[in-house]
C-alpha cells in the first residue's frame, strides 16, 4: 500500500511539475507565431496592432 502511494505522490509531482514547461512551451510559440506574423506583415506592407506578448499565467 505504501509503494502505490509513493508510486501515486511521485507521479502526481512529475505532472505538476510539467505544467510550468508546457505553459512555457506555448508561450514560446506564441511569441514565434506573433514574429512570424509581424514579418509577414511587413513584407507585405500592412500596418497592425501590437500583438506581441505572451499571457502571463
Amino acid at each position: 500500500m505504501k509503494s502505490i502511494l509513493l508510486i501515486a505522490v511521485v507521479a502526481v509531482a512529475t505532472l505538476f511539475s510539467s505544467c510550468n514547461t508546457i505553459i512555457g512551451f506555448g508561450r514560446d510559440l506564441r511569441m514565434m507565431g506573433d514574429g512570424m506574423e509581424k514579418s509577414a506583415n511587413k513584407t507585405q506592407g500592412h500596418s497592425s496592432g501590437d500583438t506581441s506578448g505572451a499571457p502571463v499565467y
